[in-house]
């Protein structure tokens, strides 16, 4: 009998992620912007981004590890709470200061935060569903964050623009409530902790059965996530950094067009991700090369129009336009890559999974924003000299994955093969 997809917890799962994703979209947007006119530097931007993403990265394994031994639905319950409770506390502060420094604190707590959600949530759909239902799950999850998306930053933008960064924080705070209030009503089983173990003890226990299991028994995935990891380098700093500072510095325009643009990425994003649910069953996983390859291809524009001569609208446009594909490529690819761990991992280790997975990736995060801060500022009266050498590494990194992705879908076919020849017997 088919599973079905649309059970009460997995709904009860995406109304929480889309409101948390939406106090996050709205969050982010204004404090980037916030920054940026405080600062007016790229180099300045990257370096807070790239630190604030350091304590995810060091604390996801624990993160991994709380995911697996407590209750998954009381964990982020309690961790959007503080959230919430977090941001309110920082926009009280800020209603009496211009400082950036609780900007910063805020970023570093929100990081830390994440660290242990980010593990929770995604070890959430598969204890909810099964099979191809995964990726589909996962699917419709970015899908219903991207409608938000689609609002949240253009009405962050007019918020900013016409009430400052407070008012912005307070609606966000009212997300992240109404995110903890609807995950009480989740039901899911609890794996509770081992008695009479220590708990540094357990912790080292835990990592070290998931290292095993990723070096020994599952290496392809460890490979996919050091790619992943490699290609985040480029991706992440050209995004994060380079696209809100061409916008807000080097053309000049206010935070209503950054805002549009966050709109525009959202719908892109969510273009991606009714494409990856459509295309369950049809998408070869030899094929994930070509999209890593496009995202590429689609910095190629962006550098050329830089190039030329052209006017500040036309460039914006078009760098728009370039953006929105290489947001819908990264979202195909990165739920096909995320649905292929989670197909693959036990229940038992799907939290520490999820907490290397993020650990991993993330690694080379900070790096990057911090070396493209660095290079935007360095570069910023020929940011083609940035972004056309930078789209000439994905491509080939894409070209060159092209052998890992066939190995993986062989093993794929043969480990079907394998259960079709068990379930006959």
């Amino acid at each position: 009998m088919k599973e079905r997809l649309f059970t009460r917890n997995f709904l009860l799962l995406m109304f929480g992620q889309v409101s948390s994703l939406f106090g996050n979209s709205i969050l982010r947007l204004a404090l980037s912007m916030y920054i940026l006119d405080q600062t007016g530097s790229a180099a300045v931007f990257g370096s807070v981004l790239s630190a604030a993403v350091l304590p995810t990265i060091l604390l996801s394994p624990l993160g991994g590890f709380l995911a697996d031994r407590m209750n998954r639905r009381n964990l982020m319950v309690l961790l959007d709470a503080l959230t919430g409770l977090a941001v309110l506390a920082t926009a009280l502060v800020l209603s009496c200061s211009d400082s950036i420094v609780p900007i910063v604190i805020l970023l570093m707590l929100l990081s830390v935060l994440g660290a242990f959600e980010t593990p929770a949530v995604q070890a959430c759909i598969p204890s909810m569903l099964s099979g191809e239902n995964i990726i589909r799950g996962n699917a419709l999850v970015n899908q219903a964050a991207a409608i938000s998306g689609l609002v949240a930053p253009a009405l962050g933008g007019l918020l900013y623009a016409a009430f400052g960064l407070v008012p912005v924080m307070y609606a966000s705070v009212l997300c992240f409530f109404a995110t903890a209030l609807s995950e009480c009503f989740i039901r899911l089983g609890s794996q509770p902790i081992s008695k009479g173990d220590g708990l540094l003890s357990m912790v080292w226990q835990d990592l070290s059965l998931c290292a095993r299991y990723l070096y020994r028994e599952r290496p392809s995935i460890l490979k996919l996530l050091f790619l992943v990891a490699f290609s985040g380098f480029f991706v992440i700093g050209v995004a994060a950094v380079g696209f809100p500072y061409l916008v807000r510095t080097v053309l000049g325009l206010d935070a209503r067009y950054y805002g549009a643009a966050e709109s525009a990425l959202a719908m892109a994003a969510l273009g991606g991700s009714i494409a990856a649910g459509a295309l369950v069953g049809k998408l070869r996983t030899a094929s994930l090369a070509g999209v890593l390859a496009a995202l590429g291809a689609c910095l190629l524009p962006v550098g050329g129009i830089f190039l030329i001569p052209a006017g500040g609208n036309v460039r914006y446009f078009i760098s728009l336009a370039a953006f929105c594909g290489m947001q819908a490529a990264v979202s195909i690819f990165s739920l096909f890559a995320l649905s292929l761990i989670q197909r693959d991992t036990p229940d038992n280790l799907m939290g520490k999974v999820m907490a290397y997975t993020s650990a991993i990736t993330l690694c080379a995060q900070p790096l990057g924003q911090l070396v493209y801060g660095f290079l935007f500022e360095r570069f910023r009266e020929a940011v083609y000299l940035v972004l056309l050498p930078t789209a000439g590494i994905l491509f080939a990194v894409g070209w060159m994955a092209k052998g890992f992705f066939r190995e993986m879908e062989r093993e794929e076919m043969q480990k079907k093969g394998l259960e079709q020849g068990s379930s006959r017997g």
